[in-house]
């Protein structure tokens, strides 16, 4: 069900109110030593195709910007624990300035949702008088936050509070506990305490437990709203200070002595998510993200981009820039007042700005309504664009996208420069190959190929939480329950594994993407790579390197650094085929057991959408707006959900 959107009027936060609070906070923190560990929930189930390279290679943006805004708040004593980097990391012995962390926040995604558990579960085990104060915040909690809470006697292992929304909402929720705090009590005994006399429902965004006990199952959950938005983006915390708070890797289950160094997070992670924009004008009916932003399109002013690029590139030698956006040519307006800047200043060509690379998302259909800019937009960095081709014959879904317009968009970026990547979505109508007409996946990966695409994403249409068409899919009989009585796991639930079809035999789907992503990436067309390369393009071989520093090159230098740039632009088609190839070995090893197990097992649908078997209401008593559907919570569903908890 998609989330619904606050009063008009109601929707932003005033202006300024995201820089006051943390100014509120600076004040607070003089008197509270507050020390805090976010963990990033990481399942490695989940390595394979289309994200086998960025999920260890670029810092997630959320977890980022939650120790951003700590730090930038006047708490500087948090850690940032990412599971892809410390898989044996536990709570349970994690110690923060000698001392167990007065704040524990885990950020999980839904696929992730096992090991999020897993981090709850363990961190439950220190003494309940001190242990921190549990928050959850992400994707799977902010369209399913019962998930975090238990109401299982004999496991009462969840979460004290989920977040269901961005910075603003830990921070008010920090500033209530800190300003009824005692001097020497826990932050977790103010949480209970503000809890009991009704003073978190004063802080929309939060879903929280009622208990009996302290430590005893959740009885009711109590949602406290739709969050507000911050409307001006550059009231955000830079991103800078999230970046000197991440742990080291390593396979121990403790906290080291100190944070990564600005050169070991560069080499660490040399992509870094960017945030430009928020929201998308499209409603596609499988896509949450419209609801989520409350229909609202938020930039950043260009100079603080420039701001927040050069002060990453200059501490961390990061050089590589991904846009987090929705869809970045959302508001052509809106769009240019970014790039404009930015693209002066890239023309200055001085560091760190001339050597900056950026990437970011968007539409068929917007991309050639902005054709104009595409090549300023190439001055300004722009080397690459994740477009949402998604089916290009629109069966699907119409976002103004059809075969012809969609070449003609990819043309159209490769002649400035820019090289574009598809993201496809396969369902069950879509053939793997097809006579006389493009609607084959197959057929539709050879024309983006053939087009120039160094990449192509390819992933079911699956079920996801917050859309319109999520209950649909449970309800019509699509969406699996189990197969041989073993439920659907959180890790198969990001497109790449089929659980919801209503094709004859569904392990023939999940055969065609990996048919898919074959016919893509394999040995031989990495050799055709190697001659006929696809990622040379204008401006690929351009040295950007400031005049002042070219003018000194030696003779040799002069004659060899072009061949050099033109043969490295030429290799990059055949990298991206080594790394697909390698990704591609993964997908096969983890997706085959998954075909013969549709094939062979007894699939049992779902009758309804998954819900909340914990009795939810809002602060104010009416409904929550999280409850998708109304039910009693039975024996056997008190069984199955502590279950999955325990896994």
């Amino acid at each position: 069900m998609e989330l619904p959107s606050r009063a008009a009027g109601d929707i932003l936060l005033p202006s300024g109110e995201m820089l006051r609070i943390r100014e509120r906070l600076r004040l607070l923190s003089a008197h509270h030593d507050l020390t805090t560990v976010i963990a990033c929930a990481f399942d490695h189930r989940t390595r394979l195709l289309p994200f086998i390279y960025a999920d260890l290679r670029m810092v997630p943006a959320g977890v980022r910007a939650i120790g951003s805004a700590l730090a930038d708040s006047g708490f500087p004593k948090t850690r940032i624990v990412l599971q892809q980097w410390n898989k044996n990391f536990r709570p349970s012995e994690m110690r923060l300035d000698g001392r167990i962390p007065d704040l524990f926040l885990v950020s999980s995604m839904l696929l992730h949702a096992s090991e999020c558990y897993k981090l709850i579960r363990d961190c439950r085990l220190l003494d309940p008088a001190r242990r921190p104060l549990i928050i959850v915040g992400g994707p799977l909690v902010i369209y399913e936050p019962w998930k975090v809470f238990s109401a299982d006697p004999r496991n009462p292992s969840g979460a004290d509070v989920a977040v269901t929304g961005e910075e603003y909402v830990l921070l008010q929720l920090l500033e209530l506990l800190l300003s009824e705090r005692a001097h020497g009590e826990s932050l977790r005994s103010a949480f209970l305490r503000s809890r009991d006399s009704g003073g978190l429902d004063g802080v929309p965004g939060l879903v929280y437990a009622k208990t009996t006990a302290p430590d005893g199952p959740a009885e009711e959950l109590i949602d406290t709203g739709i969050q507000r938005l911050v409307g001006d983006l550059d009231e955000l915390p830079h991103p800078i200070h999230g970046y000197g708070l991440i742990e080291a890797p390593g396979p121990g289950a403790t906290l080291g002595s100190r944070a990564l160094s600005g050169r070991e997070v560069g080499r660490l992670s040399p992509l870094s998510s960017i945030v430009m924009t928020t929201g998308c004008k499209f409603r596609c009916s499988y896509c949450p993200i419209p609801a989520y932003n409350q229909r609202q399109h938020r930039t950043k002013s260009g100079g603080r981009v420039i701001d927040e690029i050069s002060r990453i590139a200059e501490l961390y030698s990061i050089t590589m820039f991904f846009g987090t956006d929705d869809n970045f040519f959302n508001d052509a307006d809106r769009t240019m007042e970014i790039i404009e800047p930015l693209a002066r200043r890239m023309g200055e060509k001085k560091r760190p700005l001339c050597k900056i690379r950026l990437m970011t998302e968007a539409t068929v259909h917007d991309t050639l309504k902005i054709r104009e800019h595409l090549p300023l937009m190439r001055k300004a960095g722009l080397i690459a664009v994740w477009m949402g081709v998604e089916d290009m014959t629109g069966t699907l879904v119409t976002k103004g996208q059809t075969g012809n317009k969609t070449i003609e968009a990819f043309r159209l970026l490769r002649a400035n420069g820019i090289h574009p990547i598809p993201m496809m979505m396969h369902h069950d109508s879509q053939p793997l190959v097809s006579w006389k007409s493009n609607e084959g996946l197959i057929n539709q990966l050879g024309i983006l190929r053939r087009e120039g695409a160094l990449f192509a994403t390819a992933l079911m249409l699956s079920p996801s939480p917050g859309s319109n068409w999520y209950e649909e899919t449970y309800r019509s009989g699509l969406a699996f329950e189990n197969i041989d009585g073993l439920p659907i796991g959180p890790h198969v639930s990001d497109g790449n594994f089929v659980i919801a079809s209503k094709h004859p035999r569904p392990w023939m789907k999940q055969l065609s993407l990996l048919a898919g992503y074959t016919f893509f990436f394999n040995p031989l067309r990495l050799l055709f790579a190697l001659v006929f390369s696809k990622s040379n393009i204008p401006f690929s071989g351009t040295d950007t390197r400031p005049d002042v520093e070219v003018a000194q090159y030696s003779y040799r230098e002069r004659l060899l650094r072009p061949v050099c740039l033109r043969l490295s632009s030429h290799l990059i088609d055949a990298g991206i085929q080594v790394i697909g190839i390698l990704g591609l070995i993964q997908s096969y090893r983890r997706t085959i057991p998954w075909a013969l197990r549709l094939k062979r097992g007894r699939i049992e649908l779902a009758k309804e959408p998954p819900s909340s078997l914990i009795p939810m209401r809002s602060s104010d008593g009416r409904r929550s707006c999280f409850e998708v559907a109304v039910r009693e919570s039975s024996e056997s569903d008190d069984k199955k959900y502590s279950g999955e908890l325990r896994r």
